[in-house]
């Protein structure tokens, strides 16, 4: 199933000021800024990108040394209802 609202991603990355290029950046993975937007519009990723781009935002807050308290998990950057 579709969404067209944005996911919590969305919300988390503005109210940070974040980039899909920060994400990029972060990321030790390949990553690429396709797969960042269509997360950030809530669009269906998989389970991988999903992983990767978890950790490329706990990696990017941790260099910068941003919210490092706050550690985020999939189910905080995903709407896990639109999956079915």
């Amino acid at each position: 199933m579709k969404s067209n609202q944005p996911s919590p991603l969305n919300e988390i990355m503005e109210s940070l000021s974040l980039k899909n290029d920060d994400l990029i950046k972060a990321s030790r993975e390949q990553l690429t800024h396709k797969q960042v937007q269509k997360a950030r519009n809530g669009k269906h990723i998989t389970a991988n990108i999903k992983g990767k781009i978890v950790r490329a935002l706990n990696e990017h807050l941790l260099r910068v040394g941003e919210d490092n308290e706050k550690t985020y998990f999939q189910k905080d950057l995903f709407d896990v209802l639109l999956e079915r």
